[in-house]
């Protein structure tokens, strides 16, 4: 498989459980509170996802910068979606920055 290849699969599997598409727009409208139970839940799975992807993706540095999570956690922080010490979202931002140091 090609990087492009690659690099679009990533996303179409991280995509699938992203909560910005649908989900904070919600929010912003007032219709779902940042809180909300089954808001929190999808946004663990695309953490959990996103974390995989990057563990599993074996990508180039041009690909896998077009992966980085911190522009859409930071759009989930301002929301109220995520707490600012949210360990998940710490983690996969540690993870990103790990993944894109250990390409030469």
């Amino acid at each position: 498989m090609s990087d492009e290849q690659a690099v679009r699969q990533a996303i179409h599997t991280i995509s699938q459980s992203d909560p910005l598409i649908k989900l904070l727009q919600e929010v912003k409208l007032g219709r779902m509170k940042p809180t909300d139970a089954g808001l929190r839940a999808i946004t663990e799975s695309w953490l959990s996802t996103y974390m995989k992807v990057l563990e599993t993706s074996g990508l180039d540095r041009a690909a896998l910068a077009r992966l980085n999570p911190s522009p859409r956690l930071d759009l989930l922080l301002e929301a109220g979606v995520l707490p600012a010490d949210h360990g998940g979202a710490a983690s996969l931002r540690a993870a990103y920055q790990h993944a894109f140091a250990m390409i030469p």
